[in-house]
């Protein structure tokens, strides 16, 4: 038996009831970007039901080739681990901490553990940051630290300055001095270029918080393989991950998708594309999001003949990050979700838990699992889509 679940980051579908509260009222990713871009279409998401679940902005039909619904977060937060961790059925009642700028004793731990000294320590976009910094950064050697609206803890270097292995060395310090804190993630930053032509290089890594057990752990327990592609592993600190392939981009992703899932037979694929959200959402470009809206939604065309009816295929995402909105931050909406099983299609209606893919995903393979309510048992009752 073998699944995938391929996380589209970012791409929301619309405020969540709770989102005034994060300031986000109104909010509506992919709503939005159709709205500012008329003849925007994604004819193969719309043949799984996206037009049922967003119909003044795509088309519907009579019939389609997935089941669809939406799903709403339950944990505190709006960032990327929180909204995985929640998918593989972790809840969080207390939300990850943020901060303007990190707190001194923080700070000087890092610095006196790692023998380093900072710059920065501001919060503000990763590009803009390096634009205004990165020159004094060449001339001390000191590297850049950062935050944003997120629970993230960046550390960026230039790579002829600050060689990749020191800088993830520096993040893996600031890792274990950030856990008292709650930050979420560490993140490297490397960056080449000179002033005026800086350019954020591939070798991001994320150093996140451990999280309590998953719906992935108990996957790799009954001996079920759980594959990686992105930054999943990153995500999960490695928790669960039997194998990791860490991407450059969607494309990138995407090529690993079809290759993996020609040669797999069993186990889970947990997929993320980020670009939506890092090149796209955060620098609210809504041409370049729309564009890869495109892009993915030709592969997912050509992807589609190649699921089996007894393969389980969920295409959902994390968090929103409209491109229309004020700021740089995500943005607290509802998700999409179309779920490919058995050739059946039906309303699967508003999940109140993305964990309830973690419970889709225990009962597909035999497995228990205590959080969310699995939304197969109700995909299993409808008829027999027309569409193969």
């Amino acid at each position: 038996m073998r699944a995938l679940l391929l996380l589209l980051d970012s791409v929301g579908i619309g405020f969540a009831p709770d989102a005034a509260q994060y300031g986000d009222a109104g909010t509506n990713t992919l709503g939005h970007i159709a709205e500012k871009l008329p003849g925007f279409a994604l004819p193969n998401l719309c043949s799984l039901g996206l037009g049922e679940l967003l119909p003044n902005s795509f088309s519907g039909g009579a019939s389609y080739g997935a089941n669809y619904g939406r799903m709403q977060e339950r944990s505190a937060g709006k960032d990327t681990t929180t909204g995985h961790w929640e998918l593989a059925g972790v809840i969080q009642e207390e939300p990850f901490a943020t901060f303007q700028r990190f707190p001194e004793d923080l700070v000087r731990q890092i610095e006196r553990e790692a023998d380093a000294h900072f710059i920065g320590n501001c919060a503000a976009s990763g590009t803009a940051i390096i634009a205004e910094l990165g020159e004094q950064h060449l001339q001390s050697g000191n590297p850049i630290l950062y935050t944003s609206a997120d629970s993230v803890l960046q550390i960026a270097a230039h790579e002829e300055i600050v060689p990749l292995s020191r800088l993830y060395e520096i993040c893996q310090i600031a890792r274990r001095g950030a856990d008292r804190y709650r930050i979420g993630r560490i993140i490297a930053r490397p960056f080449i270029g000179s002033p005026g032509n800086f350019q954020r290089t591939s070798g991001r890594h994320d150093y996140s918080m451990v999280p309590p057990a998953t719906v992935l752990d108990a996957l790799n327990e009954r001996g079920i393989p759980v594959i990686g592609v992105g930054k999943i592993s990153d995500i999960f600190a490695g928790r669960g991950i039997t194998r990791s392939f860490p991407i450059a981009s969607n494309r990138a992703g995407m090529e690993k998708i079809d290759e993996l899932w020609r040669a797999e037979t069993d186990g889970l694929i947990f997929a993320n594309l980020v670009d939506f959200d890092s090149l796209f959402g955060h620098r609210r470009d809504v041409t370049g999001y729309a564009n890869a809206l495109r892009e993915f939604d030709a592969w997912l065309g050509g992807f589609l003949p190649s699921i089996l009816p007894n393969d389980l295929v969920i295409i959902t995402a994390d968090h929103g990050n409209d491109p229309t909105f004020r700021g740089t931050d995500h943005t607290r909406e509802q998700v999409p979700l179309f779920v490919l099983h058995n050739r059946r299609n039906c309303d699967l209606g508003l999940r109140q838990t993305f964990a309830d893919v973690a419970a889709s995903l225990a009962e597909y393979f035999g497995i228990s699992w205590p959080t969310g309510s699995s939304f197969l048992a109700r995909a299993s009752q409808a008829t027999a889509s027309s569409k193969t």
